[in-house]
């Protein structure tokens, strides 16, 4: 049974990947799960220079899920490639970067540092990042500044490019299309919802930054509906997150129109989560008696006549 899928040269022995910021840098949860039983680890996001974070509070849990306002803190591109990627190689699982940045000339030089590093199957671009020439705007809540950054990274790299898009927008299916057209290999749905919690007795938010990006269970139906929509508006695979808990979470993900999924706050509670979902899986389309996993890819049975999102399914292709 055929559980692995090929995004252009990126190749994923099954459909479960690790999401960004929620498994260190890929080495970190070695000790509590054997990494080769997944498919892929995106990284933690890699910007040019190093950046420490916002201040505390930079968490908090509500009902179903978390808030987090981390502020991408992490070690710069010239750490990561020195010191995390010489591990990082030596998994037996595909390794895709996830680079973020706050201008189109920083997504460019991070990936230019990245590209004669071996062990870097593919990229994620985070555009879920404020543009500081656009006054602070995220790349990605705009369509004119999502298709800049695409079109700009692809004659940059052969390597597969994944687009991370954010829910924070009308139609993610007009983002999705943009990136298929620019170039993308495939984009992922969805990054962290905006919310916000408040401290009854301080009066005060529990985030620094008053609101953060909400993950967890909480999120599953918005990301559910937000995949099925860029799922009908695009011919690239879309890798679906959001709230994937258990493998009945990824088999409903698949189903509407998921080809991988990748797993993120579960990995804080479990991280051996996304190996025991992988597992299963593959257990529920054995005993379906498929032959693929892609059967399942778009497979929801709608209701007759039931009106589902006006997408004009796009004829253009993803980069080859």
């Amino acid at each position: 049974m055929k559980t692995s899928l090929d995004i252009g040269s990126l190749h994923l022995k099954n459909r479960v990947l690790v999401a960004s910021g929620t498994f260190g840098y890929g080495t970190e949860a070695a000790a509590f799960t054997d990494v080769s039983g997944l498919g892929g680890i995106v990284t933690k996001s890699v910007s040019l220079e190093p950046r420490a974070g916002n201040p505390p509070g930079r968490i908090a849990e509500t009902a179903s899920g978390m808030l987090n306002s981390i502020g991408l803190a992490n070690v710069g591109v010239e750490v990561f490639l020195r010191e995390k990627m010489p591990p990082l190689r030596g998994l037996d699982t595909a390794i895709v970067a996830n680079i973020a940045a706050s201008s189109v000339d920083e997504y460019v030089e991070v990936m230019k540092r990245m590209e004669d590093e071996p062990g870097i199957d593919a990229y994620e671009i985070n555009v879920s990042c404020p543009n500081v020439k656009e006054g602070g705007l995220q790349f990605g809540t705009s369509c004119p500044a999502t298709a800049e950054v695409v079109r700009t990274l692809r004659p940059h790299t052969r390597r597969p490019l994944i687009i991370k898009l954010t829910p924070n927008v009308t139609r993610i299916s007009e983002f999705a299309r943009v990136c298929q057209e620019e170039g993308a290999d495939a984009v992922s749905i969805i990054n962290t919802l905006v919310g916000m919690a408040i401290n009854i007795y301080t009066r005060k938010p529990k985030l620094s930054t008053v609101t953060g990006g909400l993950s967890g269970p909480a999120v599953k139906p918005v990301a559910l509906a937000k995949v099925f929509e860029a799922a009908r508006a695009v011919s690239i695979p879309v890798i679906g997150i959001g709230g994937i808990a258990s493998w009945e979470d990824a088999i409903e993900f698949l189903l509407a129109g998921a080809s991988a999924v990748q797993v993120g706050t579960m990995n804080f509670i479990d991280p051996d989560a996304g190996v025991k979902i992988a597992r299963g899986m593959e257990e529920y389309a054995k005993k379906a008696g498929l032959e693929s996993l892609d059967e399942l890819v778009g497979a929801v049975v709608l209701p007759e006549g039931a009106s589902a999102p006006g997408i004009v399914q796009s004829s253009s292709k993803g980069h080859e």
